[in-house]
């Protein structure tokens, strides 16, 4: 259990709310549809977001002078003062309710949930989890309810154990569905315009390789989710109710994937995995 001492000043965070406002934009919304490869044209406004393409919706506005080294924001409100320098995502959790209409207004109450301090292979973790509430057009009721965990971690040193070496996880059978696939840089920039992010393990590979330790480009675990959430309803033609998903491993640019699908009862389990075979995200919708 996690203790105020541990924490320090950072317990008081716990609870803290903002509020913030926008749009479902048609030109943002036809710009995901590009990404997948779908036709742009073919959406309209009135027409119901697909599932998990929120994520062109509520981009934070950093100013240039307001980022850190490695891309993030220096003055996050809603992210504490964590004192490790390294952040990912590490899973998330996401309760469809009901679609966003594309052309809608919408409001999304955002607060800090929890704050845990651990201990991983890498050293010293702490997760921040926050929780997104989207509301649509005066809606008393959220449509869209999301929780977000971020990892932080400490400086990469020579005795840490790179991402690729560590031990992965097998994965849990033959697939029902599943699709190969080989992210690129193109597809990286693509997805960190759409949503305005600016971490630089996705984009600038000497930073991700020199700086940070990684191999190559870091795949956004957000679109990893992403492509794993399309090709279910392309395979199932079901629109989920709930998606939930945690990183068990680095995805990198320009190495051959598999994305994966297996019906698990009233449930479905997906992942992707290299061609070691590894499990690097696994995730349940129903």
């Amino acid at each position: 259990m996690t203790t105020t001492n541990e924490l320090g000043d950072l317990a008081g965070w716990v609870g803290k709310r903002e509020e913030a406002e926008d749009i479902c934009a048609l030109p943002l919304v036809r710009r995901v549809a590009a990404l997948l490869d779908r036709d742009p044209l073919a959406i309209g406004e009135g027409d119901p977001l697909p599932a998990g393409w929120q994520a062109c919706v509520f981009t934070y506005l950093t100013r240039k002078s307001d980022l850190r080294k490695d891309g993030h924001a220096l003055s996050d409100p809603m992210m504490p003062p964590v004192p490790l320098p390294r952040r990912m995502l590490g899973g998330r959790r996401v309760y469809f309710h009901k679609p966003i209409i594309i052309g809608a207004h919408l409001r999304r109450v955002c607060e800090i949930v929890s704050i845990t301090p651990k201990t991983g292979r890498s050293g010293k973790l702490i997760i921040v989890t926050l929780r997104y509430s989207i509301y649509q057009d005066g809606e008393d009721s959220p449509v869209i309810v999301e929780e977000q965990d971020s990892i932080f971690r400490e400086e990469a040193t020579a005795s840490s154990t790179p991402a690729a070496k560590r031990p992965g996880i097998e994965p849990p059978g033959e697939p029902d569905f599943a699709e190969d696939l080989v992210t690129d840089p193109t597809m990286l920039f693509r997805y960190s315009a759409i949503c305005f992010n600016t971490h630089r393990i996705h984009y600038d590979e000497p930073y991700a390789t020199g700086e940070e330790g990684y191999p190559g480009l870091v795949v956004n675990g957000g679109l990893s989710a992403l492509l794993l959430i399309d090709l279910f309803q392309r395979s199932t033609g079901r629109t989920p109710k709930s998606f939930e998903y945690r990183n068990t491993g680095a995805v990198f640019c320009g190495r051959p994937i598999r994305l994966c699908g297996k019906s698990d009862g009233d449930a479905w389990s997906l992942w992707i995995q290299n061609e070691t075979p590894n499990v690097l995200l696994e995730a349940k919708i129903q």
